[in-house]
Order: C-alpha cells, then sequence, then structure tokens
C-alpha cells in the first residue's frame, strides 16, 4: 500500500516502528503531538495517523481516548507492537562507558532491573527517538539511549544491549485511523469500537451493558472519560469482539440503544493475530 501516514514523535519512535510493521508501503511522517498526527490526516495531508492507545505495562496512553471521538477520523485496522527496548550509544562505547540512560519516563521506569545492575543512572528526556537523537548529537560515550533499534539506525548508534525490558511481554497497541470508515468483513475475527452516553436513569449502565451479556458478545475493553470537563457528564468507550452485522451483535446494539442518549461507532476493523 503506498501513501503517507502520520504518527506522533521523532522518527525512529515505537509509533514509527509500528507504521512499519503495520503499513511497510507507506510513507511514515513525523507530527510533534497526537493533535497533529489527526488533523495531517484530518486535512488530507496523509492518508492515514497510528496513534497509541493502550500499553500491557502502563495502561491507556494518556489523552487518546478523548482525543479520538472528536477527531472526525474511523478506526480501520489495530497493531500489536511489541517494544524491545535497547541501551543505545555512540559508536566505539563499551558498556562500562555508560553512566547515564536518557529516554521517556515511561520507558526508564520499563528497565530498572537492568539499570540498576549496570549501575547506570536513569534520565528523563521528552521521548524514545528524540532522547537518542539528543545522544548522536552530544556524542559523550557516558550517556546512552533507552529507544527501538529502528533508532539506533536512523541516528547512528550503536546497540550495546537489546531487549533489556523488565516485562517480557511489553505490547503496546495501537489504531490505525482513516478519513473513510470501513465497515467491510475483512477478516474472520472483528472488533467494533464504539462510545456512547448513557441516559440518566437508575442503572443505565447496568442496563446498557446487559445487551453484551444476554447476547454472548465479549468486551474487551470499558473505559469511561468525563465530557467538557464535567463531573457529571461521562461518556464510555468499548471494543467488543465482533462485526455490526452479526446477529448477537446487532441484537446487543439496539438494545444498547434504550439505555443511552449518544452512541457513535468509531471503527470496525480485523483483529490483530497478536490480540490473543
Amino acid at each position: 500500500m503506498t501513501g503517507r501516514i502520520a504518527f506522533q514523535g521523532e522518527l525512529g519512535a515505537y509509533s514509527h516502528e509500528a507504521c512499519r510493521q503495520a503499513r511497510p508501503g507507506m510513507e511514515a511522517v513525523a507530527c510533534r503531538t497526537f493533535e497533529d498526527a489527526i488533523e495531517a490526516c484530518r486535512a488530507g495531508d496523509v492518508d492515514l495517523a497510528m496513534l497509541p492507545v493502550e500499553n500491557s505495562t502502563y495502561g491507556r496512553v494518556a489523552d487518546i481516548h478523548t482525543l479520538l471521538p472528536g477527531s472526525g477520523l474511523r478506526i480501520v485496522d489495530e497493531a500489536f507492537v511489541r517494544v524491545h527496548i535497547n541501551l543505545l550509544a555512540v559508536p566505539g562505547t563499551a558498556l562500562g562507558d555508560v553512566k547515564r540512560a536518557m529516554s521517556h519516563t515511561v520507558l526508564l521506569g520499563q528497565c530498572r532491573d537492568f539499570l540498576k545492575t549496570h549501575a547506570i543512572t536513569a534520565v528523563t528526556g521528552a521521548d524514545t527517538a528524540g532522547s537518542a537523537k539528543v545522544v548522536a548529537e552530544r556524542g559523550e560515550p557516558a550517556l546512552a539511549a533507552l529507544a527501538s533499534e529502528l533508532a539506533g539506525e536512523i541516528y547512528g548508534l550503536d546497540v550495546l544491549a537489546r531487549q533489556i525490558e523488565d516485562q517480557a511481554n511489553n505490547t503496546t497497541r495501537f489504531l490505525v485511523m482513516s478519513r473513510q470508515a470501513d465497515h467491510t468483513r475483512r477478516a474472520e475475527k472483528m472488533m467494533t469500537t464504539f462510545t456512547f452516553r448513557v441516559r440518566n436513569i437508575p442503572a443505565a449502565l447496568y442496563k446498557a451493558m446487559g445487551g453484551f451479556a444476554t447476547n454472548g458478545v465479549n468486551m474487551t475493553k470499558l473505559e469511561s472519560y468525563m465530557v467538557g470537563g464535567s463531573f457529571t457528564a461521562t461518556a464510555f468507550y468499548a471494543d467488543i469482539e465482533g462485526h455490526p452485522e452479526d446477529e448477537n451483535v446487532k441484537r446487543a446494539l439496539e438494545e444498547l440503544k434504550y439505555f443511552t442518549s449518544e452512541r457513535d461507532i468509531l471503527g470496525v476493523y480485523p483483529a490483530d493475530r497478536r490480540r490473543d
């Protein structure tokens, strides 16, 4: 597939790696913020946007669930990317030369055992690939970066140690966003993502969820987020297994209507093969 796909971060970020894995034929375009990546897609400057939504170790990616409903974009795919963390340094550096390691605070927290074993001090950077870029620019053997091998390739750094993360199953889930929805059944196992707001009646959420239980629909995610800064206006974000045209999913969504004031299907897309 040709075209352009936007992501947040510097070249070499894990979002860049997700673009290369999920859309290898597309040109990856770096954006400063999530909002910039969304706007680039919405404006037609790129064809797709790659957005991280959750990590198996650290949970939800901040702000994403509130950005998606108002983005005007639709989910057309998901991608699960194993986050392999590597110690990168300027060429010729030995592991014993490294005294400090720079990275995003989340990544630093995922390598505590390695850093402690090698007496390396953690230094907080703006992001992972950006830290690799800083290390390359400074050229100091004592300062290394924690980032992807892709970042090492881009910024000309040596890999001193590979896959040093504490959690062997550390994985980030990404969503591929497009201006156009695609609800075609493109795989045997499909996912549907939607948002909704419950009506102001007793036990509305409990009743709204009842249709999924009685119809045997597996809900893999249900999260709440506040709307418009109000403590009383709450919306919900949900992922379910199945396609809206499946009889059991259709019945569950019909039942949902009785107990909600707003509903919006954000996307219907194939389940990533690594989901299970």
